[in-house]
């Protein structure tokens, strides 16, 4: 059984930053395949990013988003700066089937 769990969103003007933490629990072989995505109102859940041995990003947030981990911890963050009202979402983690609760992250203009 995994768990993951995710915190750090909140709301935030246009230009402002946030770090998203998703600590996860359970199996450790989906720690080696982690991700995160985003889904906007009225729009379908996509691709931010993603760390499986390389460092995957969403064009849209490349350049603004970064992801890392903490072995540690078992912890994985995604720093976002620059952050723009298109970015407004509940942001969730995943690996290998299993997701979050999800995190809502509002960006105003």
């Amino acid at each position: 059984q995994v768990e993951l769990v995710e915190s750090g969103g909140g709301s935030v003007q246009a230009g402002g930053s946030l770090r998203l933490s998703c600590a996860a629990s359970g199996y450790s072989y989906c720690w080696h395949h982690m991700s995160w995505w985003r889904q906007g109102p009225g729009k379908e859940r996509e691709f931010v990013s993603m760390l499986d041995g390389t460092t995957r990003y969403a064009d849209s947030v490349k350049g603004r988003f970064t992801i890392s981990t903490d072995n540690d911890r078992n912890t994985m963050y995604l720093q976002m700066n620059s952050l723009k009202p298109e970015d407004t979402a509940m942001y969730y983690c995943t690996c290998l089937g299993y997701w979050g609760q999800g995190t809502q992250v509002t960006v105003s203009s």
